[in-house]
């Protein structure tokens, strides 16, 4: 897939950095037994994809979206396409990890692209910071432990912003997050204000926008 040109090398070489770390881990995820692979998740990257990474970032950059929430940060590489967004328009986001070794990781990885000035971590258990969190938002990645993506919305959407887009991550793939999946959108379908639309963009995402 094509760089974005206007992105800087610096942060071009931590993408790239990423997605090489991603491939390594899908050909070990191949040798696992399902029952190592749950073991050992928390050290994958388990990264949107660049397709996937790419369309966030424009929508971020096109729609001047400053304020920036992401729900699960992992080990740091839609935080960086994110953060990258928010330095062309001036913009803030504001991350949750439940994991501080994940959270310390990403900023690492900021520090080296550049980008560490446009994100602030919150560690802890993300409910638990949705509901601290005052809002508005413009722009929400939801990309948590999928079972959660429910309560998330409802705790997002009194602080969606007017005209925020909200974007979840995982609606298609892996089938074991079908039914959470098909949760969250029938949830998101119905709520007041909101209009909603399935991509098949990466392994799926939920693209929709508030009022």
């Amino acid at each position: 897939m094509q760089k974005l040109t206007s992105m800087e090398p610096a942060v071009w070489a931590v993408i790239e950095e990423y997605e090489a770390r991603a491939q390594r881990e899908e050909q070990l995820w191949e040798t696992l037994s399902e029952e190592d692979v749950r073991r050992r998740l928390d050290e994958f990257l388990l990264p949107v994809g660049r397709a996937a990474a790419t369309l966030i970032n424009l929508i971020v950059r096109e729609g001047s979206l400053r304020r920036i929430l992401e729900v699960g940060s992992s080990y740091g590489y839609s935080t960086t396409w994110l953060a990258e967004a928010a330095r062309s328009i001036d913009g803030k986001v504001t991350s949750l990890e439940l994991r501080a070794a994940k959270a310390e990781y990403a900023r690492t990885q900021l520090l080296r692209a550049g980008l560490e000035g446009f994100v602030e971590f919150r560690v802890g258990d993300a409910l638990a910071s949705l509901e601290q969190l005052p809002g508005p938002f413009d722009f929400v990645l939801l990309d948590i432990w999928k079972d959660l993506y429910v309560p998330a919305f409802d705790l997002l959407r009194p602080k969606l912003a007017p005209g925020a887009i909200l974007v979840a991550d995982n609606m298609l793939f892996p089938e074991t997050a079908q039914p959470h999946a098909r949760a969250y959108r029938e949830r998101v379908r119905t709520a007041p204000g909101m209009t909603s639309v399935l991509l098949a963009v990466g392994n799926g995402l939920e693209v929709s926008r508030f009022r």
